[in-house]
């Protein structure tokens, strides 16, 4: 499938001009920090494309969906269910669009909550999700700059501004928090090893 065939079926997947427009700049954004890093920029474009294929579904239906692909659901999706949506839509662009590649389901999967493991991929298409140009807030671009040039302290960066966020609405998502641990960690070591 072209990229063209492919932006046309997810716009009738999505049947709504927001989200495609939504998921078109993360598809670009995903594509611009891939070749920057060193990743494959198909990979980071195609997983942006198909990220939010299950994000306009209802609460009901993204249960149900997940409970008939017998996928467990943990006490945070459960009081949350829109989170679902990420793990969902990993299922629905193997099932719809014939994605095969682990790589790419990864980072669907992982594009809304994070996780204590993320590779390069995973972390290049939660930023793109996080900091596409249609996002409205004031660290916005800032945040973008930094993600050109060093994704761990982006992703540090992303990462506990999400958690402040969420703490001031409801709860952290235990796998958000895993996530910025493992940043943390990883950028402490890094220090140490360079010290």
């Amino acid at each position: 499938m072209s990229y063209y065939e492919l932006r046309q079926a997810v716009r009738e997947q999505l049947g709504q001009e927001r989200r495609f427009e939504h998921v078109v700049r993360v598809a670009r954004l995903a594509e611009r920090l891939a070749m920057r890093h060193g990743q494959p920029a198909g990979k980071a474009r195609l997983a942006g494309m198909l990220h939010d294929l299950a994000r306009l579904f209802p609460a009901d239906r993204l249960i149900a969906e997940c409970e008939a692909r017998c996928m467990a659901i943990d006490g945070f999706e459960r009081r949350r269910p829109v989170v679902l949506h990420a793990r969902l839509g990993a299922e629905l662009a193997r099932e719809r669009f014939g994605v095969d590649d682990e790589a790419v389901l990864s980072a669907i999967r992982k594009h809304t909550l994070a996780d204590a493991a993320m590779s390069p991929l995973d972390a290049i298409v939660y930023l793109a999700d996080g900091l596409e140009p249609g996002r409205r807030f004031a660290e916005r671009g800032e945040l973008e700059a930094l993600a050109f040039v060093d994704i761990d302290a982006a992703m540090i960066a992303v990462l506990t501004s999400t958690i402040a966020h969420q703490l001031a609405r409801y709860e952290t998502a235990p796998q958000t928090s895993a996530a910025l641990a493992f940043y943390q960690r990883r950028s402490h070591e890094r220090s140490l090893l360079s010290a």
